[in-house]
């Protein structure tokens, strides 16, 4: 079958790029033609433009524009390496349709030839922001006679406002086969009496270490390290990765251009560079979804903090799921008292490959519909 898939797509994310492949390979591993459409609407894109201007009082004139870009100029050539080493990678292993949409109404005026289409995964459905409100991302420009599939869409939060819940019902029950990613997405569904919804795992989990690992691309670290993945500069974070460090000697490591307190920084490094800090660290520390969904693939020893903003139901899901929910610390005690290497991968792997199985079934379910 030719199969059209549509994500959050090129928004520069270690998550976000590696789930659109693992979706996409798992589809063509069932001996599927399958493509992600490119799709950038500029409330995603726009912000990537080398010349992208955030402040709108400094468009009026071109010399605030020039002192503008000017001053955003050092941190923006900086942007440009990592930009390249993730665009490398969609261009290597990610196919993308040809053309390229930037709305829901271009969709619909030119739309993408496919036998089914599948929006997901990651947080396409989040109204937390703008692609949560977008109609592209629930196919609402597909016609009602071809398979339309959602695959571990997430919502990343625990309910929805009052005002999008309306378009929310109205878009997502003109879906043949409905999948979210977390137990609080299909409870915000069925709120809406929407009933036949089904939780899969993430498109990461589709796919196997050993796949995961022909994917990673070596860096030059002989050193032992933690490796800390952080959106929100949380002290709690620093304070934990500085006492590891001071009790064996490894070296903090991140990709977050934010962390200052790193010995080593990768941030301008692609998705494979990733793959591979999460593969060979001595201990993970993250508050980003798919960091403990890599952790948990390739076994590593990692803890999980809550992010400052309303998206941490996607993580505490999936560690309640396979019985890990004591790696989330709360506070300054839980790290006091945590203890390195004391996971035993035995239990959550049964969970695990329960809960993959599970998944892999209701794709291959609907895509046979």
């Amino acid at each position: 079958m030719n199969i059209k898939t549509i994500t959050c797509h090129e928004v520069y994310n270690y998550g976000a790029s590696l789930q659109e492949y693992a979706l996409l390979a798992y589809l063509n591993k069932l001996d599927h033609k399958a493509e992600t459409i490119h799709y950038k609407p500029a409330y995603l894109c726009d912000r990537y433009d080398f010349w992208y201007i955030a402040n709108k009082k400094y468009e009026k004139f071109f010399i605030t524009k020039a002192f503008y870009i000017f001053i955003k100029l050092p941190e923006r050539l900086q942007f440009l390496k990592r930009k390249k080493n993730f665009d490398n990678f969609s261009k290597n292993h990610i196919k993308t349709t040809k053309k390229l949409y930037k709305s829901n109404d271009e969709l619909k005026t030119n739309l993408p030839e496919a036998d089914i289409y599948i929006c997901g995964s990651d947080q396409i459905w989040n109204s937390f922001f703008q692609n949560g409100k977008d109609p592209a991302f629930y196919l609402n420009f597909v016609p009602q006679t071809k398979l339309k599939i959602s695959y571990a869409a997430s919502f990343a939060i625990d309910k929805l406002e009052n005002n999008i819940k309306d378009f929310v019902k109205s878009n997502i029950s003109n879906l043949h086969h409905i999948s979210v990613r977390e137990s609080s997405g299909k409870t915000i569904l069925e709120d809406l009496g929407i009933k036949n919804v089904t939780q899969v795992l993430d498109p990461v989990f589709l796919l196997n270490k050993k796949e995961w690992s022909k994917l990673e691309k070596d860096l030059e670290i002989i050193e032992d390290y933690i490796f800390v993945y952080d959106f929100d500069s949380n002290p709690l974070i620093q304070i934990m990765a500085k006492k590891i460090k001071k009790k064996t000697g490894w070296k903090i490591i991140s990709v977050n251009k934010n962390i200052k307190y790193s010995d080593r920084n990768f941030w301008h490094k692609g998705p494979s560079s990733f793959l591979n800090l999460v593969k060979n660290a001595k201990f993970v520390i993250s508050n980003s979804f798919h960091a403990v969904a890599f952790s948990i693939i390739f076994e590593k020893d990692f803890v999980v903090f809550n992010r400052t903003s309303s998206i941490n139901t996607r993580m505490r899901d999936l560690l309640n799921s396979i019985s890990l929910n004591d790696l989330l610390i709360l506070d300054q005690n839980m790290i006091d008292k945590h203890k390195l290497n004391t996971i035993n991968y035995n239990v959550p792997n049964k969970f695990l490959n329960n809960l993959i199985i599970s998944s892999k079934t209701y794709l291959k379910d609907a895509l046979e519909n």
